[in-house]
């Protein structure tokens, strides 16, 4: 019977997916560890609902770039102007190539334990701080009078190079926006346009993976469901839904803003220690996951 633990927790999963799906931190981890925490869930079988708890992120995306989305959907029935065109090349590439690398990944992390978890948090926490800098320095070129990139550079390369990083991102603790903003960030792309340009292709990818979850994993998603019910379920997508659209717009708000530079950093040294607490712990012996 569902009752108000139930809700509460549910409430709980979705605030985290929808905070930790749009920072640049693993969303995947941080539902994995609140899923261990709340719903007593082994590694493998967390890791899985926090992979399924994307569609409430997927929903916000979707109604955030509803305009981007229909574009796509002018393109398919051959409306589609040049700059929707080129959308939809973005769009399409950087799918085929993310699913060529992120689906073995997936597959992968089935046999990865706890412990590893804490190196990719570790190493996105350095190349955050590393954003921050090249962030802090483009605005600094910006004003010298050497132009940043956005859309309308982008190349066929660049398309494959983010399809691939983002592919990375199905590894547990590696943070699908945040490994794609700092591969568009290296490639000189305006802080905005990065953060918007990554959040409308995770749309594709979180889907895929909801998924591709649906029909590998479908027993870990039970054990899930079997604790937190399906109206517990519908309240988390509905909780991440919303928090979704607020942090989405505020993100790219501030991405324009000198202040992204101190929030990334910040989100960087939080990952670092985490990471190696993970890392310690684990070392200890301490059950980190169960």
């Amino acid at each position: 019977m569902f009752g108000i633990l139930q809700a509460i927790y549910s409430i709980l999963i979705g605030i985290v997916q929808g905070v930790s799906e749009w920072l640049p931190i693993s969303s995947k981890t941080q539902v994995l560890l609140a899923s261990q925490t709340l719903l007593k869930l082994n590694f493998q079988q967390a890791y899985t609902f926090g992979l399924f708890m994307e569609i409430g992120t997927v929903l916000a995306a979707i109604i955030y770039f509803r305009h981007e989305v229909w574009s796509l959907i002018r393109v398919v029935t051959l409306r589609g102007s040049q700059t929707e065109r080129k959308l939809f090349n973005y769009v399409l590439v950087t799918i085929i190539f993310t699913g060529i690398i992120g689906t073995p990944l997936y597959i992968i992390a089935d046999s990865i334990t706890g412990v590893s978890v804490g190196v990719p948090m570790l190493i996105i926490g350095l190349v955050l701080i590393g954003d921050a800098v090249l962030i802090r320095y483009s605005r600094k070129k910006r004003e010298q009078g050497v132009n940043t990139r956005k859309f309308d550079s982008m190349t066929f390369k660049d398309y494959i190079i983010v399809g691939v990083v983002q592919g990375i991102a199905a590894l547990p603790g590696v943070s699908r926006s945040g490994i794609t903003t700092s591969a568009m960030f290296l490639m000189n792309f305006e802080a905005d346009e990065a953060f918007r340009l990554s959040f409308l292709t995770g749309i594709f990818a979180s889907a895929a993976a909801f998924f591709l979850t649906l029909i590998k994993s479908y027993a870990n998603v039970s054990a899930a469901l079997a604790f937190i019910g399906v109206y517990g379920l519908l309240i988390a997508i509905v909780a991440a839904t919303i928090v979704s659209l607020f942090l989405i717009s505020f993100l790219i708000r501030v991405a324009s803003k000198s202040k992204i530079v101190y929030l990334i950093t910040a989100l960087g040294i939080i990952a670092i220690a985490s990471g190696v607490l993970y890392m310690v712990l684990g070392n200890a012996g301490i059950a980190v996951v169960s």
